[in-house]
């Protein structure tokens, strides 16, 4: 399971009389370890250089530099993202399996059931202090991750400083996992809350898949469905990260101009994106799905003002919240949803943003649904 250790602590939770954060039952939960670091990288929204929804360049309207007499298409810059490793030396990065690349800027996936624990040994190989907080699971105050007038001493994990090491533990609960209305899992997200805005913006966020009790796989999936798929509408603010100057020094060169005369910054109201690749850069290869099979997608919105999405999935339509449909709101920051699919359509297929300005400014993807053999 790509060197992530599982243990089971819920026997002695219940004998300590932690039943209610052990989840004992007749599945004892076990604990899920995930070695994950903050790393510093070079991030390119659109590795191929091309829209791919018309094989063609994109004009360079929407991302460039502010205050240049030429256009400059500025899609490759300095991020910080969640990255997993093997163990805790940090030495080793997992290598994502093909059927997760569309993950593109996302942290892992952390998986748990119903009863379980998550651990989460995180590194800081940023040049800032940055954390990791969760959104639905239990924790206590030395691994909720975000700072602020707590009347408590634990700090270390609000922003775990440049080059140090944090250990975040998060038991999951009944009221971490699906409700009345829900399917067999549902999704969770996490981010650095240090500077939410400056750390979410550059790139720390991350999903997390919490399946029913007794429900789920080995490894945490969701025994009932075949393919699973995650995917971020963000519309990150370039302008507001910790790398600003640099990412604008990357194409303006190392002076940069200061106060109104000249003012120079990114265009554009956000790099509009799925999972951080814009204009269908998403491998196909990797939201590619078999006729009758059973698909979750798990959506969620990112974090800034501008963050009102309509995910719109063509050629077929989805179960949300017990509800037919074609097109989900996510209608505000850190919304989350989770839709069920039968891939009954085959085809390659749009998946986009159905705010037309969203679409237009490259929040797209495509899919596939491959033919049954012998179909």
């Amino acid at each position: 399971m790509f060197g992530r250790s599982v243990v089971s602590l819920t026997p002695l939770l219940c004998c300590l009389g932690l039943a209610a954060l052990a989840g004992c039952g007749p599945n004892p939960g076990v604990t899920r370890t995930y070695y994950v670091a903050a790393d510093e990288v070079d991030w390119d929204y659109l590795p191929t250089g091309l829209n791919l929804l018309t094989d063609e360049p994109i004009d360079g309207e929407f991302y460039r530099v502010r205050g240049m007499k030429d256009t400059v298409i500025a899609t490759v810059l300095t991020k910080a993202v969640y990255r997993e490793y093997s163990d805790s030396t940090f030495s080793t990065l997992q290598v994502r399996p093909a059927e997760w690349e569309h993950l593109g800027m996302l942290g892992p996936v952390f998986r748990a059931e119903v009863g379980d624990t998550i651990v989460v040994v995180f590194r800081n190989n940023t040049r800032h202090a940055v954390s990791v907080h969760p959104h639905g699971v239990i924790y206590d105050k030395n691994s909720e991750g975000a700072p602020y007038s707590d009347g408590t001493d634990a700090k270390h994990d609000d922003g775990v400083p440049p080059g140090e090491i944090h250990r975040y533990v998060w038991p999951v609960p009944e009221r971490a996992g699906p409700g009345p209305a829900d399917p067999s899992s549902i999704i969770w997200p996490y981010h650095s809350h240090t500077e939410e805005v400056k750390d979410v913006n550059a790139g720390l966020i991350g999903a997390m898949i919490i399946t029913e009790r007794g429900k789920a796989d080995a490894e945490g999936r969701p025994a009932d469905v075949d393919r699973e798929f995650v995917t971020l509408f963000g519309a990150k603010l370039e302008n507001d990260t910790h790398y600003l100057k640099e990412n604008l020094a990357r194409y303006v060169g190392d002076t940069l101009p200061e106060g109104p005369e000249s003012p120079r910054f990114f265009t554009g109201s956000g790099y509009h994106s799925i999972n951080g690749l814009m204009y269908a850069n998403i491998p196909l290869e990797s939201l590619t799905m078999d006729e009758g099979e059973r698909v979750r997608w798990y959506v969620f919105s990112s974090t800034s003002f501008n963050d009102f999405h309509t995910p719109h999935w063509h050629g077929g339509t989805l179960l949300i919240n017990e509800k037919r449909a074609d097109v989900a709101d996510l209608g505000g920051p850190l919304l989350m949803l989770t839709a069920d699919m039968v891939a009954d359509n085959p085809g390659i297929w749009l998946f986009h943003c159905h705010f037309g300005e969203h679409m237009d400014e490259g929040m797209s993807a495509r899919f596939e649904i491959r033919p049954a053999q012998g179909g």
